[in-house]
């Protein structure tokens, strides 16, 4: 199995659902083999898991990772080169 590339899969701009989607499965915590139009549910009942990755976008976002439109509705990769990628 190949690992998804959070920075590929949201290159463009992404709803703030699918956007947690992907998180959790670039960092293990969803399975790609169930489809995010299968695990809505995750982001729009109220969970604990929904919530945390969510918060965990935000995080990015101020981290300078990820960017953020339409009071954090959208989301889509902005850092330009790896962290650990020096000069």
């Amino acid at each position: 199995m190949s690992a998804m590339v959070l920075s590929e899969a949201m290159a463009d701009w992404v709803e703030w659902d699918q956007a947690a989607y992907l998180l959790g499965v670039s960092v293990g915590a969803l399975t790609a083999d169930v489809p995010f139009s299968k695990s809505k549910r995750i982001f729009w009942e109220d969970s604990a898991a929904g919530r945390g990755l969510h918060a965990a976008l935000l995080a990015l976002v101020d981290a300078g990772l990820l960017e953020s439109r339409n009071d954090d509705e959208e989301f889509r990769w902005a850092a330009t080169k790896f962290l650990n990628q020096f000069d």
